[in-house]
């Protein structure tokens, strides 16, 4: 078993084959580079990646898929890396998803809440994280409710930040997954076009999905009521439409995004059974869509108000997969920073 665990190790750096066949679908698709050597000490964001840079992360992420059915789950390529998992903010998937990924990939892990911390009796987010680097800690995997936290951290500590989600900013791991299941389901991602539905202006979900479709080559229109659809995302290169039922025949992939009432306290919209009327998916309006047509939900789901039960449990949707998938997204970001730090701690 280690030899085998030991020669995955060296797959992960390779191009998995698989690509080759997903390349030739799509004229346009962007495709990994041969000898591609990944070089950033962090993952802050979408925005700051190439298109190649992408690419990489989702063909790593692919070499890795296999761990998961190995009746035992695990390989040395982290062994003696420690991870801290620096959660300022409530969550459960990523967090969940993020200390399996580094377990998986033989890391210790150390787990940060802010509930009970120091950082309740006043001390600040940087003091925080430099007590905690002075343990010995490789990466910081952090999410936090001010947006561009996980940056200036970044600028002022020697191991990698993972950015689990920064304010309404950005929340690059949970994009990853999202582009990965598209292209693991329907086989490329040029031309595509993705409808993103709902809260997109409290959304980090949405601005790290829209960049990273953007540099593969998708479409992206964004669907919701005026005061949750800021006309300035259009800059990102997307479309606006306010009325899920005129998008609903043309899109090939629609993520229903979760009504974030923590981050606006109500008030944007008359009320949940309006919202559901006007922009839930529904049996209804699946039968209105493409036969194939992804519905995809980052959770966690409000059934009867994004979607039905009918659409959330039904053959389109691939929620569950997004949930899989991103063990394998997380552990080719967490495998890929660590590689970049070279020799940093020599």
């Amino acid at each position: 078993m280690a030899k085998k665990a030991s020669t995955h190790r060296m797959a992960a750096k390779k191009k998995p084959k698989a690509r080759k066949s997903q390349a030739a679908a799509s004229p346009g698709e962007v495709t990994g580079e041969e000898g591609f050597v990944w070089t950033r000490k962090d993952l802050l964001g979408l925005d700051e990646l190439s298109p190649q840079e992408v690419v990489h992360m989702l063909d790593t992420a692919q070499s890795f898929e296999e761990v998961s059915t190995r009746s035992i789950k695990k390989v040395p390529a982290l062994r003696g890396k420690v991870v801290a998992l620096m959660f300022f903010e409530d969550s459960t998937r990523t967090r969940m998803s993020f200390e399996l990924a580094a377990s998986r990939l033989s890391a210790d892990t150390l787990l940060f809440t802010a509930k009970g911390s120091s950082v309740s009796k006043g001390e600040t987010t940087l003091d925080t994280v430099k007590n905690i680097e002075a343990m010995g800690v490789d990466v910081f995997v952090m999410r936090h409710g001010e947006s561009g936290a996980p940056h200036m951290v970044a600028r002022q500590v020697t191991g990698s930040v993972v950015n689990a989600g920064d304010g309404a900013h950005e929340h690059p791991t949970q994009a990853l997954l999202d582009i990965y299941t598209m292209r693991q389901r329907l086989g490329h991602l040029a031309g595509l076009k993705v409808a993103i539905v709902g809260d997109i202006a409290h959304s980090r979900v949405a601005r790290s999905n829209i960049l990273g479709l953007r540099k593969l080559g998708a479409e992206v229109v964004v669907v919701g009521p005026r005061t949750l659809v800021p006309q300035a995302i259009t800059a990102m290169g997307c479309e606006i439409s306010h009325s899920l039922d005129d998008v609903l025949g043309e899109v090939d992939v629609i993520n229903m995004l979760r009504i974030q009432f923590e981050r606006f306290g109500g008030g944007l919209f008359p009320s949940l059974r309006e919202y559901h009327q006007i922009y839930g998916m529904n049996g209804e309006r699946l039968a209105r869509c493409r036969k194939d047509v992804l519905i995809m939900h980052p959770g966690p789901i409000n059934r009867g108000v994004e979607l039905t039960s009918e659409v959330a449990d039904g053959p389109n949707s691939c929620i569950l997969q997004q949930v899989t998938n991103g063990l394998a997204i997380r552990m080719a970001v967490l495998y890929l920073v660590t590689q970049s730090q070279g020799d940093r701690r020599e």
